[in-house]
């Protein structure tokens, strides 16, 4: 009988919950109740109020959670291998959603617009990674394509491979972003000298680099507007 009458509470807190996501959204909520929330889905029948503190303590934040490893997460009692795959995927969503909204090929034609796309593309990840967009007559992205990606702050990129996935794209124009996960907006020396041997080797097809895009966060920073594109030389951060 206790086991029902819990069970009945447990049930009638998720409904308020719910109610509360459906009538007001997710603004009012804490860190914890958002992680409740999407623990209904993975843990069905239980209390899942305590498990989320647990693991924002754990781990420090709700961003934290969500970014945290698989494996890590099973570690954790109270998380099974569908609560883990559904807090890891939460990311992968996000980023997929956002790329999904631009997927009438937007027109990336000012510095803002190409930072809040590239932003997209980043969002969740954890490692750095360097992509190519491509560009047809108007600015419009024919295409993303991923040229390197790798451990934290380190990321290795052919400019032949540049070059292979502009000609493959049909590429008019190219963006150039990567990311550092570190937070710093400050272009590193190997940054500056890849971005000149990028624009080097696609002037043999006659492709132009547009900028090369830095995302730290929510920031970003602008070769372009650091007088970094054509001349290689740092001029000093501002951010």
């Amino acid at each position: 009988m206790t086991c029902s009458k819990e069970g009945k509470l447990h049930e009638k807190h998720r409904q308020r919950i719910k109610k509360r996501f459906l009538t007001e959204g997710l603004d009012s909520f804490a860190e914890h109740e958002v992680l409740e929330l999407l623990l209904f889905y993975g843990v069905p029948q239980k209390d899942t109020n305590e498990l989320a503190h647990e693991l924002i303590q754990k781990y420090g934040s709700l961003a934290n959670v969500f970014e945290a490893d698989y494996e890590d997460l099973l570690e954790c009692k109270g998380v099974g291998p569908n609560t883990a795959s559904l807090i890891t995927s939460i990311p992968q969503i996000s980023r997929f959603y956002e790329m999904n909204m631009w997927r009438y090929r937007p027109v990336l034609d000012n510095t803002a617009i190409m930072a809040e796309y590239a932003r997209s593309i980043f969002k969740g990840r954890i490692k750095e990674a360097f992509f190519l967009i491509s560009l047809n007559a108007r600015n419009q992205v024919n295409y993303v394509e991923m040229i390197g990606d790798g451990a934290l702050g380190e990321v290795v990129v052919y400019p032949s491979l540049v070059v292979k996935s502009a000609l493959r794209h049909k590429a008019r124009s190219v963006v150039l972003t990567h990311n550092h996960p570190g937070g710093t907006l400050r272009p590193t020396a190997s940054d500056i000298d890849l971005t000149k041997g990028i624009i080097k080797a696609l002037d043999t097809i006659m492709v132009p680099v547009l900028d090369h895009i830095i995302i730290a966060g929510d920031s970003y920073m602008s070769f372009l507007e650091r007088g970094l594109l054509q001349s290689g030389k740092e001029t000093k951060e501002t951010k």
